[in-house]
């Protein structure tokens, strides 16, 4: 059964494209979502006619000031739910991120706020990406890939476009790769060997360039 998305979901989609730096366009757009490119193309007509986005004459998709306030609520309480479902439920962080898109939409405005309350105030989600609203700045740091061995560095955060991978963030999550962790760099990117070997907690991994590039770091 092909996969199918409303109107929150792909104003989601947009914003967290566009938090990246990454230039929205309607085949990116299709394949981060996994869907068809004519599915894509209906939906932005009809939020191009709700002014939700807008398209540029290169054709890049772009949030107008509605549609990127009503995104900013979505990505917002999406990221609160993670962080209660991780912190105070347990659930490991593809357990979470399905939990809270089924929620995200369910929860008001009264419950979003006695939520980042009882949270303690929380600026980012657990994988280190900043929450809207709080007045936070999104964490910056160096992808992984970049790093040269040796080096020690630490996690500041997994950059959001990885979420929609689970076993990606199941992997992540079991292997300790979390904001706040040190890594010891043992091997960096070459083109003659394969893979990035890490180490973590006296484990060794060597990770796929694809992998590591969404992970951020700094020294």
């Amino acid at each position: 059964m092909p996969k199918t998305h409303g109107v929150e979901e792909y104003l989601e989609a947009i914003y967290v494209m566009e938090a990246e730096g990454g230039s929205v366009f309607a085949s990116k757009l299709a394949d981060y979502l996994g869907v068809a490119r004519p599915t894509v193309t209906q939906m932005i007509q009809r939020l191009t006619a709700a002014g939700l986005v807008a398209a540029g004459e290169g054709r890049e998709i772009a949030l107008t000031q509605e549609g990127r306030e009503k995104a900013e609520t979505i990505v917002r309480r999406h990221r609160l739910i993670e962080r209660w479902l991780t912190d105070e439920l347990g659930l490991d962080w593809a357990q979470a991120h399905v939990e809270a898109g089924r929620l995200e939409h369910a929860v008001s405005p009264l419950v979003e706020a006695r939520l980042y309350e009882r949270l303690g105030r929380p600026t980012t989600c657990p994988h280190g990406n900043v929450i809207p609203g709080t007045g936070a700045v999104q964490p910056t740091g160096t992808p992984l890939t970049e790093v040269v061995a040796p080096a020690r560095v630490k996690v500041v955060r997994i950059v959001e476009q990885a979420e929609e991978d689970l076993d990606l963030l199941r992997f992540l999550n079991q292997a300790g790769i979390v904001p706040g962790a040190t890594l010891r760099v043992l091997r960096s990117h070459s083109p003659y060997e394969a893979g990035i070997q890490v180490e973590v907690d006296g484990r060794s991994y060597a990770l796929d360039d694809a992998v590591a590039r969404r992970v951020l770091v700094e020294a």
